[in-house]
């Protein structure tokens, strides 16, 4: 099936992915957008898997500082080279997520870094537990259909590069 230039260029600006690559997905499976960002997604899922290796120096310090000035999150990103560090595309994910960690709250970033301590004070279970506390695998405050972990491995296989959350940290005024 032939597509139109339009439904290219629709597809290439919601995922980011090239132009030849949108045509082909997109013929392949009809015509049919969400099939077709389907199937860049697993792509860049897969993509990303191979990059997670790849060592992570460079980036930046996103921030968001709630209205009121009352609260305020800071979030290292890192990434492999100073050139995707500055790009808008980084920029914007560094402050998301700093913006989820205003809203969230989350005290870990992986789940490796869960203690059996941590999760028994609680008296949750422990998925429950590591849904609300652990940054990877909360669902991203501006769209709940995606974890942070997702949003992050996206980033990776639109970018083409490794990012790895370092740390980050929540201010709250009188917390």
């Amino acid at each position: 099936m032939a597509v139109s230039i339009e439904l290219v260029k629709e597809l290439r600006e919601r995922t980011g992915a090239g132009i030849k690559e949108c045509k082909d997905i997109l013929e392949q499976v009809d015509g049919n957008i969400n099939k077709a960002i389907e199937i860049l997604r697993e792509k860049g899922i897969e993509a990303a898997a191979k990059k997670a290796t790849r060592e992570a120096k460079e980036g930046l310090v996103g921030v968001y500082v709630h209205y009121g000035s009352r609260v305020a999150g800071l979030i290292e990103l890192n990434c492999e080279t100073d050139f995707v560090a500055r790009t808008e595309d980084f920029i914007a994910l560094a402050n998301s997520l700093a913006q989820h960690v205003v809203a969230l709250n989350p005290r870990f970033i992986n789940v490796d870094e869960v203690t059996d301590e941590a999760v028994s004070e609680s008296g949750q279970t422990r998925e429950k537990f590591v849904e609300e506390n652990v940054l990877l695998a909360q669902p991203f405050v501006k769209d709940p259909s995606r974890t942070i972990e997702e949003k992050i491995k996206e980033a990776i296989a639109k970018l083409g590069e490794n990012i790895v959350v370092r740390r980050f940290v929540r201010y709250e005024v009188g917390a």
